[in-house]
């Protein structure tokens, strides 16, 4: 789409090119001018989903900068609109542009529940964290219409095995019974991620996304029912959100959060063409500063595909993040501890009789 007219509600202002496909669909200037001539609309902007059926649901992950062994994502796409989001170059292999379409072409594994219930009975599962999140948020609106996150849970407490949770949506508290017993065999940790403080900030950034009161009542919450909570303060954009860094981890440790993580942003794939067009829209005043900005952290691009540098990043600037991270973590972290889940558990539960030898 090459209209200047902004998407309201929407991150991505565009529709970039599927490398995997041939042909491209875009929307011309005079076709959008005869819409509004005769008054029809050209796009309603509506978000669709569309039922899968994969063969498995649970993803080894292979990378050595995530800290996980396994994730599973009941959603392909995701409604949040963050326009940082990694996960967006994944909708390419789907058919669909990682721009607008990640936002509004969202994909329902509605199968997940038995898929997962199949791999906890093999006799050749060995129990390990699985993360739920570790692409597309598991609480996006879709959970809303079809709660296939809250069927997965009741999976993993039935079969006593450990998972983990990332998402920026307070709907996790809906699951509060489920995570609560859950914690009572310490096999639940939950990721919120906080990005600002601000408002301004996060309606640019994740304009679908729970406020930043709700996420940190999220927290409060969470943290007074037991429940451990990791805020995840990623990713860090030099210009945009990075001097927060101190501020956010005072307050998510003041609402209760054991631990913190976070990340250097960085702009790969498809995603280097959305952030720059959002920018240059959004914040047309600071978009070149902060594109330069990322180029310091990441070599003079904003692609940045190293292992074990392209989440950390390099130079002054990432450096400037890491000792704001480090004094951080000194000061408001210093007597707490993010507990280890227990693995110890499922094997008994596999076939759901007590073993006699």
């Amino acid at each position: 789409m090459k209209s200047k007219k902004v998407v309201k509600g929407r991150g991505a202002q565009q529709n970039v090119p599927n490398r995997f496909l041939q042909h491209v669909y875009e929307m011309r200037e005079d076709f959008l001018e005869f819409c509004r001539i005769e008054g029809e609309v050209a796009d309603n902007n509506k978000t669709q989903y569309t039922p899968i059926f994969p063969k498995t649901i649970v993803n080894k992950v292979t990378s050595p900068d995530v800290g996980m062994m396994y994730s599973m994502n009941p959603y392909q796409g995701c409604e949040h609109g963050c326009i940082y989001c990694y996960a967006r170059n994944a909708h390419e292999y789907w058919g669909y542009s990682a721009g607008l379409d990640f936002e509004r072409k969202i994909l329902v594994k509605k199968t997940a529940p038995e898929l997962l219930e199949k791999l906890l009975k093999k006799k050749s599962w060995k129990a390990a964290t699985i993360v739920m999140s570790g692409n597309t948020d598991c609480y996006q609106s879709a959970e809303k219409k079809f709660g296939i996150t809250r069927k997965c849970l009741e999976v993993f407490l039935k079969y006593r095995h450990p998972v983990g949770i990332i998402t920026k949506n307070a709907l996790v508290l809906r699951d509060l019974d489920i995570l609560k017993q859950l914690n009572e065999h310490c096999l639940v940790g939950v990721n919120v991620s906080i990005t600002s403080l601000s408002e301004e900030t996060r309606r640019l950034l994740e304009p679908r996304t729970t406020t930043i009161k709700k996420r940190l009542e999220t927290v409060r919450i969470l943290s007074e029912n037991g429940i451990p909570v990791n805020a995840m303060l990623a990713p860090m954009i030099p210009g945009i959100n990075s001097h927060e860094m101190l501020e956010l981890a005072k307050t998510v440790s003041e609402h209760g959060a054991r631990s913190f993580a976070f990340t250097v942003v960085r702009l790969n794939g498809a995603i280097g063409q959305i952030f720059t067009d959002w920018i240059r829209k959004a914040m047309p005043d600071r978009a070149e500063k902060v594109l330069h900005l990322i180029q310091d952290c990441h070599g003079g691009s904003i692609n940045d595909s190293r292992f074990g540098i392209r989440s950390k990043g390099e130079g002054k600037v990432a450096e400037q993040i890491h000792e704001m991270a480090r004094l951080a973590k000194q000061r408001y972290f210093q007597d707490k501890i993010f507990p280890k889940l227990r693995t110890d558990l499922h094997e008994q539960y596999k076939s759901r009789q007590m073993k006699l030898f």
